[in-house]
């Protein structure tokens, strides 16, 4: 069939989750309830990091732009799933559903390279302490941060433009927001060369990371238990404990989407995985890896103490 034959669809159809009207209300107010803690949650650890200088360590700033990503995250896709949730079908404008694609998928890179920088953090805190603030100065942390979102936005140009590139027919995407998998399944024409690019490009650059954070945490492995003293063994797995939970969330989850067919998963499958990653994991970082820390109550208590100061004095 040739090209000029094929209909072109200028507007997608967000088919988002099947709920009863019942249900609808409730899944909207727990999904708006989720989402508002999760930016108050993220922008809560921003601010924290900025106002005390107890936590102005490397470790601490790799959160807190982790924290800034997941703002951007998990505000790509939510608004579209309150929408699906309250109003049932939504439409979206072709172009507003590519750069919904294009921007989502640069987050999850950049996060996927700033979980890889993060392990490398641990990597050197604990096994090169005597060189560690050498090695991680405040010029080498700014670079490694800027140097995670420009390649999370390079590497997600392939298969954004790939995509947008194919001829659809269909209109109805299976899904709360515009991703890969159902939208391939949407196009006039066979999508196996493109699923397999998409699993190279996503593949190679996630399994790379992923091999990177294993090698790393081998190596913090082996130093933790050379030292001498149960505890600060103890201390040091402590450490490295929330981000290997977090990792494991991550990976998990994009592994089981991204890399394989898209055929080779039942339809409906992706957008409840997709959960995990885009709204729930977003939602437990500040909590895994911030607000269960012994040092971020102390800071917490120092700021309060310094807003109660500024208060009693004006």
């Amino acid at each position: 069939m040739d090209h000029v034959n094929y209909t072109w669809t200028r507007t997608f159809i967000l088919a988002g989750f099947t709920t009863s009207g019942a249900l609808r209300p409730l899944a909207f107010l727990g999904t708006l309830c989720i989402y508002l803690l999760t930016l108050a949650g993220n922008l809560f650890i921003i601010v924290l990091v900025q106002a005390d200088s107890g936590l102005s360590t490397p470790m601490y700033f790799f959160i807190s732009v982790l924290s800034f990503l997941e703002l951007w995250y998990v505000s790509t896709t939510v608004p579209t799933l309150l929408h699906t949730l309250l109003h049932g079908h939504s439409p979206i404008p072709s172009s507003a559903c590519f750069v919904q694609l294009y921007v989502f998928h640069s987050l999850g890179m950049t996060e996927c390279y700033l979980l890889g920088v993060m392990a490398l953090d641990r990597y050197l805190a604990i096994c090169r302490p005597l060189h560690y603030h050498a090695l991680m100065s405040k010029q080498v942390q700014l670079w490694l941060a800027g140097a995670t979102w420009v390649a999370g936005f390079s590497a997600a140009l392939v298969p954004a433009c790939l995509t947008a590139s194919l001829p659809y027919c269909l209109k109805e995407i299976a899904h709360y927001f515009c991703d890969l998998a159902p939208l391939m399944r949407l196009a006039c024409v066979s999508t196996r060369w493109h699923a397999r690019v998409h699993g190279a490009v996503i593949g190679v650059a996630t399994g790379c990371n992923f091999v990177l954070i294993l090698g790393l945490y081998g190596g913090i492995l082996t130093a933790v238990l050379k030292l001498p003293s149960a505890a600060s063994r103890a201390k040091a797995f402590s450490t490295c404990s929330s981000h290997m939970t977090v990792v494991a969330l991550f990976y998990a989850s994009a592994f089981t989407v991204y890399v394989g067919s898209p055929q080779s998963r039942p339809e409906g499958t992706d957008k409840l995985i997709a959960l995990v990653y885009a709204l729930l994991t977003p939602f437990l970082n500040p909590i895994i890896y911030s607000l269960r820390n012994k040092e971020v109550k102390e800071a917490v208590k120092r700021v309060s103490e310094k807003i109660r100061t500024l208060l009693r004095d004006t």
